[in-house]
């Protein structure tokens, strides 16, 4: 089946696109009274000013706020799990992976849930953060389909320089609410991003009848099984996932770890010590479970350490108990009591997910810099060695330039190499690479 996203005739909004750069830079500066202002679309300016109140980054990275467990959970909750397919046959029939485009679909509060289609543009928009897991509300990221899409409960097209992060500026998208078909409340959203065949009549049209195509294929799926059901029984309801505290571990570019507990809305941050810290990062690596030789391996080292570390446990034990008691480890082997995530495996997860910009802000330094202990040593070389080796294969010569300016990459001479051949011949930054790639020689 040939792609509806096969270029044609380009069909943008009125203005060019130099006009609403323009606009856009005096309207982030604070003129608000700019008469090129104007010349911008409606929807756009009042999104515009939206985001502004909001106090949005005109350079922010959208949060990522799903681990990789939670985001498998919420998409088997999410009701449009049933029309995944559905969204793929319509959106990306024939081969997705050359496509031209990635199609998106997010929960009602902006989050994204699925990102597929086209290999190389994933890799570009995962670059600015458009990756399942991240938040593309108005709220996080100003003005994009996606959000302003909810926000006004209508399809939109938002092209280039329209969007109000500048990130998010070289691509343009179409997107559509999909509502429940009984209750009309909106239930999640689907986009589409890629170049400027995205933002034809022809594209919203499409993405719109693939709104209520999913519709009306849930309330004949909800019909069904109420037929189906035995006289005086309703159909099964999904349930609703449980909330439990969540504990996250920060170890990146910290010698002393913060553990961090959310439960019920309310957070508490506690400064554990560097030889607690081992222990809880050595037991979130080994979800599993590990014996007390292997953990006292991990932590003191080959040798007698049998008795310091049940000493230690002791003592992490009753720490745990007063600020974390779900968290709490169980013995024979050893283990956590309950889930604990670490910014560093959310970083690589970021990584896994294509968002290299992202992950590369998330990353803050090396694991437990002063740490010694063998696992810890081998954990931190295996997270900065994940993250050199995904952004020289995969990310775009502005986030290696990024990366090359870092404590991690700033005497890589591999990394400025790349960065070089990256770069086009008549590039200002070509320069200094040159420069730098001359001390180190």
């Amino acid at each position: 089946m040939a792609s509806p996203w096969s270029p044609r005739r380009e069909i943008t909004p009125g203005n060019s696109r130099l006009l609403v750069e323009r606009a856009h830079e005096e309207f982030v500066r604070g003129n608000a009274g700019d008469p090129r202002l104007e010349d911008v679309r409606g929807i756009v300016r009042d999104s515009w000013r939206r985001s502004l109140d909001l106090l949005v980054g005109v350079e922010a990275l959208p949060p990522v706020g799903l681990t990789p467990e939670q985001l498998e959970e919420h998409r088997r909750q999410h009701p449009l799990s049933e029309a995944i397919d559905m969204i793929r046959t319509l959106l990306l029939p024939g081969d997705s992976a050359e496509s031209g485009v990635v199609i998106a679909v997010g929960d009602a509060a902006g989050r994204l849930l699925w990102v597929e289609g086209d290999h190389r543009v994933r890799a570009l928009t995962g670059d600015m953060g458009f990756v399942p897991g991240a938040d593309w509300s108005e709220n996080a990221v100003g003005t994009a389909a996606p959000g302003t899409a909810l926000q006004l409960d209508r399809s939109v097209q938002i092209h280039g320089a329209e969007h109000f992060n500048r990130l998010v500026q070289p691509w343009s998208c179409t997107a559509a609410p999909v509502h429940d078909p009984e209750t009309r409340r909106i239930l999640g959203v689907i986009d589409v991003t890629g170049g400027e065949q995205i933002i034809t009549p022809q594209a919203q049209l499409l993405v719109d009848a693939t709104a209520r195509a999913i519709e009306g294929e849930l309330l004949l799926s909800r019909l069904r099984a109420r037929a189906e059901a035995p006289a005086g029984r309703s159909p099964a309801r999904r349930r609703a996932p449980r909330q439990t505290a969540r504990a996250t571990l920060r170890v990146l570019g910290r010698d002393r770890a913060l553990l961090e507990i959310d439960a019920d809305g309310s957070e508490t941050v506690s400064e554990v010590s560097t030889r607690h810290a081992e222990l809880l990062l050595m037991l979130a690596t080994h979800r599993q479970g590990v014996s007390a030789e292997q953990l006292g391996a991990l932590v003191y080292g080959e040798g007698e350490a049998a008795v310091t570390l049940r000493a230690e446990m002791v003592r992490l034990r009753k720490s745990l108990e007063k600020i974390a008691p779900s968290l709490v480890p169980e013995s024979r082997p050893y283990r956590l009591g309950g889930d604990l995530e670490t910014d560093a495996h959310q970083m690589l997860s970021l990584l896994d997910r294509g968002a290299h910009r992202v992950a590369l802000a998330a990353y803050r330094g090396a694991v437990l810099p002063d740490s010694v202990a063998p696992g810890v040593e081998e954990f931190r070389d295996a997270v900065a060695t994940a993250l050199r080796e995904a952004l020289m294969a995969e990310a775009s010569v502005d986030v290696l330039l990024a990366y090359a300016d870092t404590e991690a990459g700033a005497d890589d001479e591999e990394v400025l190499r790349l960065c070089l051949s990256m770069l086009p011949a008549r590039s200002p930054k070509r320069a200094g690479i040159v420069a730098r790639i001359e001390r180190l020689e």
